[in-house]
């Protein structure tokens, strides 16, 4: 038999019988980590190069652009 089951008296299958290992992952995701300050410059790049996109393609910059609409 496999050792994750146990076989109760009557022969019948507990495969219930061992409980997974339980943690916590302690590590944060909020204030100034390395995982945030990494996502927080890559939207940063995109969001300037699409500035200088909107640049290029109409002519004028974002203030122009938004009271031309």
């Amino acid at each position: 038999m496999n050792s994750r089951y146990i076989v109760e008296e009557g022969g019948r299958l507990n495969n219930y019988a061992i409980e997974p290992k339980m943690y916590v992952d302690s590590t944060s995701r909020t204030g100034f980590t390395e995982y945030a300050e990494k996502l927080n410059g890559r939207l940063a790049m995109i969001g300037f190069v699409s500035l200088l996109a909107l640049e290029v393609i109409t002519g004028h910059g974002v203030i122009g652009w938004i009271s031309n609409l």
